[in-house]
Formats: C-alpha cells, sequence, structure tokens
C-alpha cells in the first residue's frame, strides 16, 4: 500500500510538473483561487485508482534464505525452477493501469492549457476594454476642459459686449441730444431767415393768398412740432437745475459748512474749559467746605493768640518754645521782628507765603543761627560707633562761621563732584574727603562740625536739609539724583515745546507738556503745578508764562513754588504708595512679612514693576544683598523675615514710586 502510495505521489507531482506550453502563462490567482476544487478532484481521482485492500506483502518480495539479508545485485536467482514472486504481477497489474491512466493526465493538462487560454484572453480583452474607456475618460476630460475655455470665453464676450453696448447706450443719447440741439439751430437760423426775409420783402402782403395760406399751413405744422418739443424737453429736463443755479448752491454750501466746521471746533474748546472749570470748581467745593470744617475745628479747639512781644529782647532766646501754637494769619506775627536779624523788613520777606508751622521753624532757624554765631568752638563728639565718621573727634573744634550762602555753595559743589565721581566709597566718607580735600586735613574736622550743625539747623532750606538727610543715611542719595533729573527732564521738554525759543509757552502747552512728562498724576495734581506755576483763574490758554523763571534759585538755594510743588507731591506719592503697599497686605506694623508676601504686596498695587526694581526694593526692605535674595519659588524665601514697620522705614529712604497704574487700562 504505500508502494501505491507513493507512485500515486510520483504521479500528481509529475502531473504539477508537467511543462507547460512555450509562450502560455497561468494565472496564479486563478490557480489559487479553484485550489480547494481541484484538490477535490485529484482525491477523488486517487480513490478509484487505489486497490481494494491489497496485502502489504504483494508490494514486498520475501526475503530468501535464513540470514534474512536481500540478495546483491546483479546476482542469479536462486532456488528451484528461478521463478518470480506472485507479488510481482501485482506490480505489473499497477503499471498497466498508469499507463492507461496517461492519456487522462494528457487530457488534464490540455484541459488546463485551455482555460488558462481563455482567462488570458479574457484579461486581454479587458485590459482593451479598460484602456478604452480610459481614453474615453482622456477625451471627455479634455473636452470639458474646452467647453470650460470656451464659456470663460464667451463670459468674456459678454462681458464686452455690455462694455460696448454701456458705450453705444450713451453714444447714441449723446447723439440724441446733439441732434435736438442741432435741430433747435436749425429752426432758430430758420426763424431768423424768415424775419430777414419779411423784413428785406416790404410788398410781401401783396403777394397771392394760396401762398400766404401754404406758408400759414407750414408755419402751423412747424409751431406743432415745436411745441412737442417743447413738450419733450419740459419731460426730460424738468428737474434739471440750471449750472448757475447749482453753483451757487454749492458755494453757499461750502460756505456753510466751513462755518459750521468753525462753530463746532469754538464749541469744542468751549466744552473743554467748560469741563476744566468745572473740575476747578468742584475742586474749589471740597476745599471751602474742608476749610470750613477746618475753621470750625480750630474756632472749636484754638486757644487765644499768645503775646509776640514777649518774643522780643532778652528773652527772645526761650521765647519761641512758648510761642509754638500760633494761628494761620502770618500777618500777626510781625511784633516779633525785632527778634531777627535785619528788623523788619528782613522779617517781611521770610514770612511771606508762609504759614504758622513755617514761620515758627524761620523763627527757630533765626534763633538757632544767632546762637551758631555766637559759639567760637565746638565740643568733639568722640570716637564712639553711634558717631558719624566725618564728625569723630574728642577735643574742641573752630567753628569757622560761613555765611548761608557760603554753606550752601559749598553743599552745592559737593554735589557736582559727587555725580562726577563713580560713586566707590559712602557718602560720609566721600564728603569728609572733599572737605580734605578742599580745605586740607587740618581744617576738614573743623568744616565737617560747622558744616554739620548749619545743616542740622535750616531744615526750611531744600539744599540743606536734603545734604542733611542724605548724610545721616535718612534718605537714599538716589532721591536726590532722580528729583533733579526729572526736574531737568521737564526742562528739555518745556524747551522742545518752545518752537520760537523765546522761552514762552502758553498755559495749553504747559498743561499738555506736564500730562505728557507726568502721565500717573491726576488732574488735581496736574491742576496743582499749574497753579504753582502761574496760571490762575482769569489765566486763558493764550496767555503766556516764562518757564525757565519756573527752574530758577536764589542765592540761597531755594527753588521756585513750582519745583517746590514737584517735591512735595512726589514725597506725598511715596507715602500714598506705601500706605496702599500696608493696606494690601493686611497685616499691623509690628507685626513680620515675609519676602513673597512683600514682592506680592508690591506686584499687586504695581503691576509694571519689573523683577530688577522689585529685587531692588526687597533688598533694601530685608538688608540683604541682590546676589544673596532667593530665587523667587525657592522654599529659603519663607525663611526671610522682618517687622513692617522697619521694612516701611527702610522703603522709604530709597528712591520708591509708582512705575504704572494698579490695574491695567484696557486696549483700546
Amino acid at each position: 500500500m504505500a508502494c501505491q502510495q507513493s507512485r500515486y505521489h510520483s504521479f500528481s507531482s509529475a502531473s504539477r510538473l508537467q511543462p507547460r506550453p512555450s509562450g502560455v502563462t497561468i494565472d496564479e490567482s486563478f490557480l489559487t483561487e479553484d485550489k480547494s476544487t481541484q484538490n477535490r478532484k485529484l482525491l477523488q481521482k486517487r480513490r478509484t485508482l487505489e486497490l481494494p485492500a491489497a496485502p502489504l506483502s504483494h508490494c514486498q518480495a520475501p526475503v530468501l534464505g535464513g540470514t534474512g539479508k536481500l540478495p546483491t545485485q546483479g546476482a542469479p536467482p536462486t532456488g528451484p525452477g528461478h521463478r518470480f514472486h506472485p507479488g510481482t504481477k501485482a506490480a505489473a497489474h499497477q503499471r498497466e493501469k498508469i499507463r492507461a491512466l496517461e492519456p487522462l493526465k494528457a487530457k488534464l493538462v490540455t484541459v488546463n492549457e485551455d482555460c488558462n487560454e481563455r482567462i488570458l484572453a479574457m484579461r486581454a480583452e479587458e485590459k482593451y476594454e479598460i484602456s478604452l474607456l480610459k481614453k474615453e475618460k482622456m477625451n471627455l476630460l479634455k473636452l470639458i476642459d474646452k467647453k470650460n475655455e470656451e464659456k470663460i470665453s464667451l463670459q468674456s464676450e459678454v462681458t464686452k459686449l455690455r462694455k460696448n453696448l454701456a458705450e453705444e447706450y450713451l453714444h447714441y443719447l449723446s447723439e440724441r441730444d446733439a441732434r435736438k440741439i442741432l435741430i433747435a439751430d436749425l429752426n432758430e437760423l430758420r426763424y431768423q431767415r424768415e424775419d430777414m426775409s419779411l423784413a428785406q420783402s416790404p410788398g410781401i402782403w401783396g403777394e397771392d393768398p394760396v401762398k400766404l395760406t401754404l406758408a400759414l399751413t407750414m408755419t402751423r405744422q412747424d409751431l406743432t412740432r415745436t411745441q412737442m418739443e417743447l413738450n419733450t424737453m419740459k419731460a426730460n429736463f424738468g428737474d434739471v437745475v440750471p449750472r448757475r443755479d447749482f453753483e451757487m448752491q454749492e458755494k453757499t454750501n461750502k460756505h456753510l459748512q466751513e462755518q459750521l466746521d468753525t462753530l463746532r471746533a469754538s464749541y469744542e474748546e468751549v466744552r473743554k474749559e467748560h469741563e476744566i472749570l468745572m473740575q476747578l470748581h468742584m475742586s474749589t467745593l471740597k476745599e471751602r467746605d474742608q476749610f470750613f470744617s477746618e475753621l470750625q475745628e480750630i474756632q472749636r479747639t484754638s486757644t487765644p493768640r499768645p503775646d509776640w512781644t514777649k518774643c522780643k529782647g532778652e528773652g527772645s532766646r526761650q521765647g519761641p518754645r512758648s510761642c509754638l501754637h500760633v494761628g494761620p494769619d502770618s500777618s500777626s506775627l510781625s511784633p516779633h521782628a525785632d527778634v531777627v536779624a535785619g528788623g523788619p523788613d528782613r522779617w517781611q520777606m521770610l514770612a511771606e507765603g508762609k504759614n504758622s508751622d513755617q514761620l515758627v521753624d524761620v523763627l527757630l532757624e533765626e534763633i538757632g543761627s544767632g546762637l551758631l554765631r555766637e559759639k567760637d568752638f565746638f565740643p568733639g563728639l568722640g570716637y564712639g560707633e553711634a558717631i558719624p565718621a566725618f564728625l569723630r573727634f574728642d577735643g574742641l573744634v573752630e567753628n569757622k562761621k560761613p555765611s548761608k550762602k557760603d554753606v550752601v555753595n559749598l553743599l552745592k559743589d559737593a554735589w557736582k563732584e559727587r555725580l562726577a565721581e563713580e560713586q566707590k566709597e559712602t557718602f560720609p566718607d566721600f564728603f569728609f574727603n572733599f572737605l580734605e580735600h578742599r580745605f586740607g586735613p587740618s581744617d576738614a574736622m573743623a568744616w565737617a562740625y560747622t558744616i554739620f550743625e548749619n545743616i542740622k539747623i535750616f531744615h526750611s532750606n531744600e539744599v540743606m536739609s536734603q545734604f542733611y538727610a542724605v548724610l545721616m543715611g535718612k534718605r537714599s542719595e538716589n532721591v536726590y539724583v532722580t528729583q533733579k533729573e526729572t526736574v531737568a527732564q521737564l526742562l528739555k521738554e518745556m524747551t522742545n515745546a518752545d518752537s520760537q525759543n523765546e522761552g514762552l509757552l502758553t498755559m495749553e502747552q504747559f498743561n499738555t507738556v506736564l500730562k505728557s512728562t507726568f502721565p500717573l498724576k491726576t488732574e488735581e495734581q496736574i491742576q496743582e503745578l499749574m497753579e504753582a506755576g502761574g496760571w490762575h483763574l482769569s489765566s486763558s490758554n493764550a496767555d503766556l508764562l516764562n518757564y525757565r523763571s519756573l527752574f530758577m534759585e536764589d542765592e540761597e538755594g531755594q527753588s521756585e513754588p513750582f519745583v517746590q510743588k514737584l517735591w512735595e507731591q512726589y514725597m506725598d506719592e511715596k507715602d500714598e504708595y506705601l500706605r496702599q503697599l500696608k493696606q494690601e497686605l493686611g497685616i499691623e506694623l509690628h507685626e513680620e512679612v515675609t519676602l513673597p508676601k512683600l514682592r506680592g504686596g508690591l506686584m499687586t498695587i504695581d503691576p509694571s514693576l519689573d523683577k530688577q526694581t522689585v529685587n531692588t526694593y526687597m533688598s533694601q526692605a530685608f538688608q540683604l544683598p541682590e546676589s544673596e535674595m532667593p530665587e523667587e519659588g525657592d522654599e529659603k524665601e519663607e525663611a526671610v523675615v522682618e517687622i513692617l514697620q522697619t521694612a516701611l522705614e527702610r522703603l522709604q529712604v530709597i528712591d520708591i514710586r509708582r512705575v504704572g497704574p494698579r490695574e491695567p487700562e484696557p486696549a483700546s
């Protein structure tokens, strides 16, 4: 049975490996698709070829001999009669059957080839049909493109024809109008000719009546035609305005438009002036109410005025301390003018424009300066750590007794030299080195004590008070430098606005420069600066202002009221800024504040602050170098704490100011 199966396998393999005719290709996809069908057919054929229940012994020859070895190839058969085993007949029978099935194999090959040829023919036909369809598609696409091009061409031609039609229509209208005009001219000429002929023929009434009748008929026809043309003209041009009337109306309209624009501009100017006056009126009402309230409070709580005559003579050195509570009227203080050197005239000059509190300061300064001039020596303060470095001396120091003007000039020179150098040393050390360089090492200490005692007394003098504050560490020198730069920048802006370079500005230009230079100031602050500069209720926008005089200084370094008002507003703005910071933090002055909380409060009230400025403020508030400041978001930030009052006092020393509005303005 195994022999039969091997033969069947060789047969099937032979049938699959049968060489194919040249030029014939078999579609592998077809063979793959019908593989299951072919397998079933081959299985059926194999079953028909199998013999019924053939014993396994028919496929094998018995082993002869007792050793069980196969006979050697080429050896003659042994045994009686040299006969073949019956299995040989069965094998021969199988071979006969195989030979009988050979034609069936050839037939299968032929059928397979026919099927392949049919498949190839069908595929070739399909390819041909596909190619035809593709060509037809391309032809249709080309036809569509051609039709689209024809459509575009026709559209352009239609557009062109419409344009030509519009032009022809306009030409027709112009020709029609010209024809009507020519007809009218011809009629006019004909009438003139007839009139001339009538005038030249005095005997016309003697002509033939028939001719006259014919002329009358023609005249009536002309009259009818003329009437028709007149009616047509009325119908066509009944709403047309004559050019002369149109030009006159256009000129009148233009003139009225110019008057309207002028009135609008005047109205806008009057409206702005009205708004300014209303604001001024409201501020005046507020000031009136405030003054009235203060007056009532003063009337309720004030004490009788002191007798200023006690401040004269020998009692002048003790009198001022008993005369500190004075009323607002400075004119009643003239009785103590004998205390001031220079007499009543100098006192009148010192008291001009000052309230009672300022007059008390002036009086104390005059008394202190008198006592200072009486001293010939100052006692040295020693070498303690609390003593400033430029005052550390033990013994008596000579009083140089300079005038107030000399002290002011000396301080101005010190500021100039300080601004010119690189500022590598502290301000007290610089001050003492400046005195050594100016007066020599031997007199430097005497001048240091002398200047220190003078600037400590004269609080009303700007140069002295600011120098004293910087020297004692109560104010950073950057505050002075920034204020000077602000004043210089304002003067530069006013100079740029002065196109004629005459030193004069109108009040409107003055207001514009102030608003552009100080965009964060309120209308009330701008109004205060304008009043300090010379604006008053009776001033108009066209009034001229000598702006250069606003920045002048007297011989003692005193600025004009305009610059003083700038300084007052700066200090008020700084106080308000720190007040808003404290309010934003929401803690008491004696409580501790951390670095991130203080930074967050600053960024809340002033979102426009940059990182470098915030770090500078934090370094000043917590007395830490900027290089040692923890980064934002670092855990070490919470460990940096300080008493809120101490932090605010340290910030009060430096130049701290608002950079932008508290809430960003919406974009226009």
